[in-house]
């Protein structure tokens, strides 16, 4: 019989203290996915009412990615340092003002402040999410976590667009931020009241999930951080993480405004045609995760389980992008579109287990590391420039498909650095011995 806790329950029957804490971190991704790209849906309507041009909208989507970038490694050192606990109570105090604060704002300046203040308690999340499940997730299931938990971020993109449509029709734009903000609070308080950095503090866990779990957060504040040697370990993985950025932004912030200039539809539509591309990705998500898990249950190889699902994954998807250059049809334009998101999306359960491989002692810190190039050029740039370089909110085609190949000319780019790594993953101590203690 598997020695492995079963993810949903336990063996009496109720769910798992490890299952809780995954849900807990499933929805505060999805959360946090939700009060970042909400001003997408919003834009149009805080446009008028706040007198903006789109180089200024272009500038409210922007403000949020550079503190971003700057706390991801920052916060994934602290989360190493500190714990998961903590780390994530903070943030999510810090984000859920920041989205409270948004529903009053009254000018550019202010909206900029908010959207700062969001960047800098969203920069922690992620990394600070990987250390704590590296803490609670068997070796065996990191692809499954990982992909889970950004599905429901995906699931987050997916029902921002219907849900803050029908939040602002409800409650006006204001309103609608600050309901999502209380949303935030009430989540900061079950996360402190529930999670525990150490499984075998929790007064839920039981002897065959600790069993099997990892022993790290004993070691946590024994040995610090090898810099050095975890950036290089890490860089090829970073790299290709950068041009995944620049893609995802796109969809993020632009795909609401494409349906809704490039296809004259009216709001509702176009969160409704939006909604779909992102539920794409939330499908993409948690089958790449489970896929990767799967590969290595059978063949032990790390190469095979997360590089090779990466390279198919990003291929996929440039071969669905290629249409978008061709199609004028609304319908079809909905299908490639989701169909390159969802292969986009594959590639994420194996890429975020990389850094729990690589360095499960150091998660936090290797996972900030990947995800700085995310939201360096491959966040902060299209977001601020793309409006206005183009004059106007099309951003996935513009005239003459110029928005588009720098998509595939990204995808392509992409898959020719993993393709081309050779670092081996199935080996880790040869680099690092230190790094990989695992129990």
């Amino acid at each position: 019989m598997s020695t492995a806790p079963k993810l949903s329950t336990t063996h009496a029957g109720r769910v798992s203290a490890t299952t809780k804490v995954l849900i807990l971190i499933c929805f505060m991704y999805g959360i946090t996915y939700i009060d970042r790209v909400n001003v997408s849906t919003a834009a149009s309507v805080f446009k008028q009412d706040l007198h903006l041009n789109n180089a200024q909208v272009g500038l409210v989507f922007s403000a949020f990615a550079y503190p971003y970038l700057f706390f991801q490694i920052i916060g994934g050192w602290v989360s190493d340092r500190f714990g998961a606990r903590l780390t994530l109570t903070v943030s999510a105090l810090i984000w859920a003002i920041a989205t409270l604060l948004t529903g009053f704002v009254g000018s550019l300046a202010a909206m900029l402040v908010a959207r700062v203040m969001l960047g800098f308690g969203e920069g922690a999340t992620f990394p600070t999410a990987t250390r704590a499940m590296s803490d609670w997730t068997v070796e065996g299931k990191r692809g499954f976590a990982q992909g889970i938990t950004h599905s429901s971020a995906r699931l987050g993109n997916a029902l921002t667009p219907p849900l803050v449509a029908w939040l602002i029709a409800l409650v006006t734009w204001r309103g609608s931020f600050i309901m999502l903000g209380i949303i935030s609070l009430a989540w900061a308080a079950a996360w402190v009241w529930y999670f525990r950095d150490d499984p075998g503090e929790h007064p839920g866990i039981t002897p065959a999930e600790l069993e099997v779990l990892p022993r790290y957060a004993l070691e946590r504040k024994k040995d610090p951080v090898p810099w050095l040697r975890l950036a290089r370990r890490m860089l090829p993985v970073t790299l290709v993480y950068f041009c995944y950025g620049w893609t995802l932004w796109l969809y993020l912030a632009w795909i609401p405004l494409f349906f809704l200039h490039s296809y004259n539809l009216d709001l509702k539509k176009s969160a409704l045609f939006s909604g779909g591309v992102f539920f794409a990705g939330v499908v993409g998500d948690a089958l790449g995760g489970i896929v990767s898990d799967y590969i290595y249950s059978k063949t032990r190889d790390l190469n095979k389980a997360r590089r090779n699902l990466v390279v198919l994954g990003f291929l996929c998807s440039l071969a669905f992008m290629v249409p978008i250059l061709f199609v004028h049809n609304l319908t079809w334009a909905a299908i490639c579109l989701s169909m390159a998101f969802f292969f986009a999306e594959f590639t994420i359960g194996p890429m975020w287990a990389i850094p729990m491989d690589i360095a499960p002692r150091f998660s936090g810190s290797a996972s900030g590391l990947m995800n700085t190039e995310n939201g360096k050029l491959g966040t902060a740039i299209p977001g601020q420039h793309w409006p206005a370089v183009s004059g106007r909110y099309h951003g996935l085609l513009d005239e003459g498909g110029r928005g588009t190949r720098r998509w595939l000319v990204h995808c392509g780019e992409t898959t020719r650095k993993l393709k081309h790594n050779r670092s081996d993953l199935a080996r880790p101590r040869n680099i690092c011995p230190r790094l990989f203690h695992c129990r």
